[in-house]
């Protein structure tokens, strides 16, 4: 699911002021909301993520999809084997590259927002998307990147369909929507 959008954040140390920052996967969330029989929404969440800035300017992050936490052991189980395969695909990868000479002046208290491309790589597919984010200069060695609306993912962009079917036929559910919102809040550190 495209919580993994959500570390693209660290496409914004891109610039030579931002290169050589890395992911907090400590002090870092990232969440999405599943909504099942139309009406009843579950938040979720996925741990352990890290990431890292070439000097180049490309960013990825990593997502181990085993992490996903959705206070059910037995719907987490199912989330890794029937959903993400975790066995065959253990981690989501999210790229992205942007131009970062507008953070190179950001003060120390500033906030500002900007859209953002990123790749979304699992299940030996690729979706691109865009959204916009947040970011706030926390100090000379810590950035905050955080939505500023949810981006939304949407399980058919990864062939998660069969999945999706498996678990709502596990759970006598009537539907699972495949599109979720994802949000993140991510700190960075040099």
């Amino acid at each position: 699911m495209r919580t993994l959008i959500l570390t693209t954040s660290l496409a914004l140390m891109t610039s030579p002021a931002f290169a050589g920052w890395a992911l907090d996967g400590d002090k870092s969330t990232m969440g999405f909301v599943t909504i099942k029989n139309g009406e009843t929404s579950e938040a979720h969440s996925f741990s352990g993520l890290s990431g890292s800035v070439a000097d180049d300017g490309t960013a990825e992050v990593s997502i181990p999809l085993a992490s996903v936490e959705t206070f059910i052991d037995i719907r987490n189980e199912r989330m890794r084997e029937f959903l993400f395969k975790v066995a065959d695909f253990p981690a989501a990868t999210v790229s992205a590259a942007i131009d970062m000479a507008a953070y190179e002046d950001l003060a120390i208290g500033d906030r500002t927002t900007t859209e953002i491309d990123v790749t979304v790589a699992t299940n030996g597919t690729e979706a691109d998307y865009f959204g916009d984010i947040s970011v706030t200069r926390i100090s000379d060695t810590m950035v905050e990147v955080a939505t500023t609306r949810p981006f939304i993912a949407d399980a058919r962009d990864f062939d998660y369909e069969d999945g999706v079917a498996k678990l709502r036929e596990l759970a006598s559910l009537d539907s699972i929507a495949p599109s979720v919102p994802v949000t993140f809040n991510l700190i960075f550190t040099k």
